[in-house]
């Protein structure tokens, strides 16, 4: 397969600018982890100040009372989500929890308490705790032991997925961004196109013109004579004059109309196929009455990608086949255009109607794509129905049928 080297270009700033991006959230997180790991420090410093401000208040109870009410002062101001239990894991005291709760029973304090009897919650809260951070060890008079557990503040908390939610933020600025742009960019490129398209039909408009009537001279001037060689010149011609067509409503919305497809499809193999090797033999077969909503010129297009693809795809002798069936049920018509020649990898049945793909040496890989779009524009779809290495491959167009089936009444 060779590349397009815009495709080329366009591959490479892709992965730099993911490259990019990706050095930004490596920076982002390695930095905010910084923060949080430093902020831990602090917290569990707070929290070592506040166990020992515990212990100082249950360990020397016959102190100054402005000394207590110092230490109690220090210890309120170390605003932490914090439980002391005993060794066996009784919780003793809390700190910072949910204020509504608590996990000492009714009987054993004021009946009328609004505070909701919830022991469930306070060991949920003391196994985060112990799953968070190491316990912090008081030592009593009496020889108890105490464990403190605590949490991260709610500020830490945040600071931990603050990173995420700043990196997901500016991810999905930069695909809308990337998007608008791509549609811009792609808008302007088709407006390009389409300028290129109609100017190079205005240009052919002469030179045809001039030939169909050097074509006329010709007949005039051998008049009585074999003219087959000028009736296939003027066939080749009136071609010329569809491509013009062609390339002239490229950019507008074709008009439809009704036709028997199998008529369609035939009238173009006769012409293509005596342009062709002798090698490569052509075979019709299927429903010659189906009939469809098309643009002749523009699904003639349709046809000529895609037989120049099998006889592209054929080394030496092969043979193309295109069969027209209809699925009655579904009211389409299906347009089975067959050749034996080198197969498509199956890896590669979605990727050969995407711009820029080709196999060939010379080629802009532009001729799917624009069938895909041809095709879009008839309400339809095209696709590879089977493919084989070696041995060929199936392109399938499906059509909306003209014909409509009242169920039979029994």
């Amino acid at each position: 397969m060779k590349q397009h080297p815009y495709r080329y270009n366009k591959q490479q700033w892709k992965f730099f600018l993911f490259l990019f991006a990706a050095l930004i959230a490596a920076a982002s997180l390695l930095y905010t982890n910084y923060l949080v790991k430093s902020l831990s420090k602090s917290e569990r410093t707070k929290a070592e100040v506040w166990a020992m401000s515990t212990q100082s208040i249950v360990t020397m109870p016959d102190v100054d009372d402005q000394f207590i009410s110092f230490i109690y002062a220090v210890r309120d101001s170390l605003s932490l989500p914090a439980i002391i239990t005993k060794e066996d894991g009784t919780i003793i005291f809390w700190r910072d929890l949910d204020s509504t709760k608590t996990n000492i029973h009714p009987s054993a304090v004021d009946s009328s308490s609004t505070q909701e009897y919830d022991p469930e919650y306070f060991e949920k809260q003391l196994s985060k705790m112990k799953k968070a951070h190491p316990p912090i060890h008081i030592s009593l008079d009496t020889g108890e032991k105490w464990l403190v557990y605590y949490q991260d503040s709610a500020a830490l908390s945040q600071l931990r997925i603050f990173p995420y939610l700043q990196l997901s933020l500016i991810a999905i600025f930069l695909i809308i961004a990337y998007t608008v742009f791509n549609s811009i960019r792609d808008s302007e490129q088709n407006l390009v196109w389409v300028g290129m398209a109609k100017e190079a039909a205005h240009q052919l408009g002469t030179p045809i013109s001039s030939m169909m009537g050097w074509l006329e001279l010709a007949r005039i001037t051998y008049e009585g004579r074999d003219n087959s060689l000028l009736d296939e010149m003027e066939r080749d011609v009136k071609r010329l004059e569809i491509v013009a067509d062609r390339f002239s409503k490229i950019g507008s919305t074709p008009s439809l109309s009704n036709h028997v497809v199998y008529k369609i499809v035939e009238e173009y193999v006769n012409y293509f196929s005596v342009r062709t090797s002798k090698r490569i033999t052509f075979e019709m077969t299927g429903d010659q009455q189906v009939e469809a909503q098309v643009n002749v010129q523009v699904f003639d297009w349709i046809i000529e990608n895609l037989l120049k693809n099998a006889v592209n795809a054929i080394e030496g002798e092969g043979k193309i086949t295109i069969n027209i069936s209809e699925n009655i049920a579904k009211e389409e018509i299906f347009i089975d255009i067959s050749d034996t020649g080198k197969g498509i990898p199956r890896s590669n049945w979605e990727t050969i109607f995407q711009p820029g793909y080709t196999t060939r040496q010379r080629g802009w890989g532009l001729g799917l794509s624009l069938t895909k779009r041809m095709v879009y524009y008839h309400k339809g779809q095209i696709f590879v129905k089977e493919s084989e290495i070696g041995k060929g491959t199936t392109f399938r167009i499906v059509l909306k049928s003209n014909l409509r089936y009242e169920p039979t009444q029994i």
